[in-house]
């Protein structure tokens, strides 16, 4: 997943991206209001983090008009300012979250994994993803390859569609922890048993996909080519 740093803190910046990366997500930056307006109106992340003070155009100016253009990006605002009223004008503005300046990195990323969290349990219709010779229908639950149509559980639904949003990128255990159970406490083997579920699924199908794993860090999903 995709995820829109507006930060003009470049070493704040550097340091998200870094940890980003370390569970999975990929991300993009830029260090003022006007052109994290226009990335976050162009609808391709995930999420975003936003921080308040901004040269030019500053946070909640950037939340309200996304907002106001119909952007439903999930956002988590950044900001110095800690007084209740300051929490307030943010999720007032259109954030979805809030979180003070100084923070633990550990906390933005649950807090990050809980906004991708929130969204409808009930797919939209006709939500497809494609990679190679798969086809996900997450409204129908089904998996399709070459061989013809399996029909998955909500969990390897939920994990198929994590991976392919991810296809050919590392995504990180607690990415796909998160996305797949959220905040319940689960065990983190579940996703193991999952990922064997879902290996078993494609193999069903005849795909060429293959789930890889990258040990110590998560998995990732290639062609079968790309893993020789």
């Amino acid at each position: 997943m995709r995820i829109l740093l507006i930060e003009d803190d470049r070493a704040l910046c550097r340091a998200l991206t870094a940890a980003l990366a370390r569970e999975g997500y990929t991300s993009d930056e830029c260090h003022d209001g006007e052109d994290g307006l226009s990335l976050l109106c162009e609808g391709q992340y995930a999420a975003a983090i936003l921080d308040r003070m901004l040269p030019g155009m500053d946070g909640l100016a950037v939340m309200r008009a996304a907002r106001k253009r119909g952007v439903t990006t999930p956002v988590l605002m950044l900001t110095a300012l800690d007084r209740v009223g300051d929490r307030v004008d943010g999720l007032d503005a259109g954030a979805d979250d809030y979180l003070t300046k100084p923070f633990d990195t550990r906390e933005l990323l649950a807090r990050l994994r809980a906004l991708l969290r929130r969204r409808d349990t009930s797919p939209a219709p006709g939500r497809q993803f494609f990679y190679a010779d798969l086809v996900l229908d997450a409204e129908e639950l089904t998996l399709t390859g070459p061989k013809g149509a399996v029909t998955l559980s909500r969990t390897e639904c939920d994990l198929a569609e994590a991976l392919l949003n991810q296809a050919g990128r590392l995504a990180g255990r607690a990415m796909l922890m998160g996305w797949v159970w959220g905040a319940q406490a689960v065990e983190e083997s579940n996703l193991d048993t999952y990922i064997h579920f879902l290996r078993r699924r494609l193999r069903a199908v005849g795909s060429r996909v293959v789930i890889a794993t990258v040990r110590g860090a998560g998995y990732r999903l290639e062609t079968a080519e790309d893993s020789v």
